[in-house]
């Protein structure tokens, strides 16, 4: 492995982040600034390159190449992101393309589940296994798989979409994502406190329905409230049940949980998906030796998962090829 630099970059719609990373993945120096996605396209584009000029070596050390992780839907082959919800203006950028053409070295483009999934299988809770479910329940659901030590990520990029397997609840077509995600429980919550429910919830947000968020949900949940736990445990038991889905189609040795849903609730929501997953499956071949535990990364998996993406070509090579190297080096 070469004894180069790494530069990582983590473009969400509230921020923009870049890193220097060496071979091992440990991060050296790092920037970060305000995306200001309602500028548009041009904008963004330049405090990207920016940020990325700023991070990069002075004293002539080589760069091995620019990992950057962004919202999808995008394609990683082309580099090309598609249509992310949350940056306006940006349909069929050539990310990958702008960004070699400036800097003149490789660059890799990644969907930002995905490379959570490929940090944590490289540097994180995933490393020793060669099959692995990542799932982030945040705002949204995302997730991304290591299947037999590769990234899967479909023809064109878009696939391990976890978060947007379908559903039926009641008469409803609805999706993991519309279910357990924190935008859905506090849907939830104005639902059912309009219809009459009493919670606590109510004075936290002072009678105003519109303001409870998902946030306050899971205070409420974890500080005993009766509506706030029922809402919290169904939807444990639905991502009990998507896992389930997960299971019976890609049979992973471990199943890393993370996202500020997640990390915030806890047993709470964990314990009723433990409980849907032994009773749902097809075996308990399926589920006990099956590990769930949270991500270890925190907020580096985006920057960790970046740099990796250097380091396996894009995500296309085997990963534990890289976890040696990387034990080697480090």
């Amino acid at each position: 492995m070469s004894n180069g630099v790494i530069v990582a970059v983590d473009l969400g719609g509230t921020r923009i982040r870049a890193a220097i990373c060496d071979s091992p993945l440990n991060i050296l120096n790092r920037k970060e600034t305000y995306t200001k996605a309602s500028e548009g396209l041009v904008p963004t584009l330049e405090r990207i390159k920016d940020l990325i000029h700023e991070v990069l070596p002075t004293d002539g050390t080589p760069v091995l190449g620019i990992g950057i992780c962004a919202p999808g839907p995008l394609n990683p082959a082309t580099g090309v992101v598609v249509a992310p919800p949350n940056l306006p203006g940006w349909h069929n950028v050539p990310l990958g393309d702008l960004l070699k053409a400036e800097f003149g070295v490789p660059v890799y483009v990644g969907n930002d589940a995905n490379v959570a999934a490929l940090a944590e299988a490289v540097k994180g809770a995933g490393v020793g296994y060669r099959h692995v479910v990542y799932i982030t329940v945040s705002t949204g659901v995302g997730g991304g798989i290591i299947s037999d030590g590769y990234l899967l990520q479909g023809s064109i990029g878009l696939g391990a979409e976890a978060g947007h397997m379908l559903m039926l609840v009641g008469d409803r077509v609805s999706s993991l994502e519309l279910e357990t995600a924190g935008t859905a429980l506090a849907r939830k919550a104005r639902e059912q406190l309009a219809a009459g429910a009493s919670s606590e919830m109510l004075k936290m947000v002072d009678g105003q329905l519109e303001d409870i968020t998902g946030a306050i949900v899971g205070q409420a949940a974890n500080d005993g409230d009766a509506l706030a736990v029922s809402i919290v445990q169904k939807a444990g038991t639905i991502l009990g049940y998507g896992i389930v889905t997960l299971l019976h189609l890609f049979n992973p040795q471990i199943v890393i949980v993370g996202g500020g849903v997640a990390e915030g609730l806890g047993d709470l929501l964990m314990l009723p998906a433990w409980e849907a997953i032994k009773a749902k499956s097809l075996d308990a071949a399926y589920w006990q030796d099956l590990k769930i535990v949270p991500p270890l990364l925190g907020e580096d998996v985006s920057l960790v998962g970046s740099a990796a993406l250097v380091l396996t070509s894009g995500g296309v090579d085997r990963i534990d090829n890289i976890v040696a190297k990387i034990k080697t080096v480090a």
